[in-house]
């Protein structure tokens, strides 16, 4: 088969001339005499008009039958249409049907989740999840380009691992030749190693906790990217974090405008993300957490999600009742679809409704010392329009590894960068306690095994230098970007507590 198709994202430049195209029958529709059948070939959609005077009658007569997904190949004029998807149509002159399909499964209406996670190798094929797959492929070229171009090396670190970086509960054990292994929470502590080779290094790749929890924020498995920067301090570790996302935002809004707006997400606040972000303390956290403003702020939530339920529940009544009108077919299936897309939001805001209650109570009963959680990053990130550094947390509610500040040694000298919007934690990071003894003290305080940590503790014997560095979440970053309600929809194959499918 000869190569000589045009692709969707080019037929700008093919205006008014013939050209093939090669893909799968996204959806179609038939009016008499034309038919409109709409393909995709993996660089975009396109409306492909089919007239019976244009085509023969069997090649006709097998279009207006042909079902979703079928491949095939479309040859015809281009024709500049603003109503058009794309801004361009193709008047079809031939076609060729390669393999047809009949039954696909996940047609244009909508599915329950479970149903579209049994289907995923088949739901990589909606609109949805194409958009955001092509941002996700631009977050990632991102990530590399900037680390690449500012002087960072490319570290390498192990799946598996013999100790523990984060949490011991949350490590998964795994039998390596009859001795347990772990698969790693995180590459920070060999990457430690590396930055006192190179100065600038990262590590990008797989990431494993398990945690039992089935929130919208958590996955079992997810992509990390954590840099490690040996001579360097707090503010300077705040100040590539920032510039970082920022870069990354920049990226999205450059390459994927048209899939951002697919996805209803909300550009005019992406733009405003450039550096400074908001910076509060953890102490300053809290004191917004307990104070009458979030008090307030929580009941004027509490009253727009009200109305907006209201609002919900009487669209749904007039949906149902256009639904149960006299309308053609195509029309009852594209209100079913709205139908069951509105019933999902109204779902989610009667949550919302029940949990902002137990999210006030949780938020003014507050204590120092606690390490903040999901409700309490959500409420402090939603009144902020940008995304907002928290700094100075309890070292006893931290990692072992963590920088005790020198002038106040109740807190360690780490960061959690918030996104906007109640969306919570993207990054976490922190300077690398460099003290030898001090560090052999955190150990032995958390109930490790100093002789585990033996390497780890050379390169404090060795030249230790102040380093620090943190941890960016690709499906958390990828979910704020798109307006995503749960990071499961963010990365390729989900795996969770409770569902692994294929």
């Amino acid at each position: 088969m000869s190569n000589d198709y045009t692709t969707i994202n080019c037929l700008s430049k093919h205006d008014g001339k013939e050209v093939r195209l090669a893909g799968w029958l996204y959806k179609g529709r038939s009016s008499g005499k034309v038919q409109f059948l709409v393909i995709r070939d993996g660089t975009g959609l396109c409306q492909c008009i089919v007239e019976k005077s244009k085509v023969p009658e069997e090649l006709f007569t097998q279009l207006k039958h042909l079902g979703q997904e079928s491949s095939l190949t479309v040859t015809g004029t281009v024709r500049a249409d603003e109503r058009s998807l794309g801004g361009y149509e193709l008047a079809v002159t031939s076609a060729k049907i390669i393999s047809p399909a009949d039954g696909y499964p996940i047609t244009p209406k909508s599915h329950g989740i479970d149903f579209l996670l049994r289907h995923r190798h088949l739901h990589f094929r909606s609109q949805r999840q194409w958009c955001i797959g092509k941002i996700r492929h631009t977050v990632i070229d991102a990530i590399r380009r900037f680390f690449n171009d500012n002087g960072f090396i490319l570290i390498d670190t192990p799946i598996l691992t013999a100790t523990a970086g984060e949490e011991q509960q949350t490590l998964f054990e795994v039998d390596y030749f009859g001795s347990p292994l772990y698969l790693s929470q995180t590459g920070q502590l060999h990457l430690e190693s590396a930055a006192m080779s190179f100065g600038k290094v990262y590590c990008f790749g797989p990431t494993f906790r398990a945690e039992k929890s089935k929130t919208r924020r958590h996955l079992t498995e997810f992509w990390m990217v954590e840099p490690e920067v040996a001579f360097i301090d707090l503010d300077g570790m705040l100040e590539l974090a920032e510039n970082f996302v920022s870069f990354i935002v920049a990226c999205v809004l450059q390459n994927n405008k048209s899939e951002l707006e697919a996805l209803a997400a909300d550009i005019a606040s992406l733009e405003k993300i450039k550096p400074p972000f908001y910076r509060l303390t953890y102490t300053e956290s809290v004191d917004i957490l307990t104070s009458q403003k979030t008090v307030d702020f929580l009941a004027a939530q509490l009253k727009e999600f009200q109305n907006q339920k209201q609002q919900y529940e009487t669209k749904i009544t007039e949906l149902e009742t256009q639904q149960a009108g006299q309308i053609k077919q195509w029309q009852k299936d594209k209100i079913a679809a709205e139908l069951i897309e509105l019933r999902t939001v109204l779902a989610e805001t009667n949550t919302k409704i029940e949990n902002n209650p137990k999210h006030a109570a949780l938020a003014a009963e507050f204590k120092w010392g606690k390490d903040l959680g999901g409700s309490d990053e959500t409420i402090i990130s939603q009144m902020h329009d940008k995304p907002v550094f928290v700094t100075h947390y309890p070292k006893e509610a931290k990692a072992f590894y963590m920088k005790a500040d020198r002038e106040n040694e109740k807190v360690v000298l780490n960061f959690d960068l918030l996104a906007p919007a109640g969306f919570g934690e993207i990054i976490g990071g922190s300077m690398r306690e460099d003290d030898y003894d001090l560090l052999v003290a955190r150990i032995n305080n958390q109930g490790l095994k100093v002789e585990d940590y033996d390497w780890y503790l050379d390169l404090r014997r060795y030249g230790s230098v102040p380093h620090g560095g943190f941890g960016l979440g690709v499906e958390r970053t990828i979910a704020w970007l798109t307006d995503q309600k749960h990071i499961r929809q963010c990365i390729p194959f989900p795996r969770m507590m409770d569902k692994v499918y294929i």
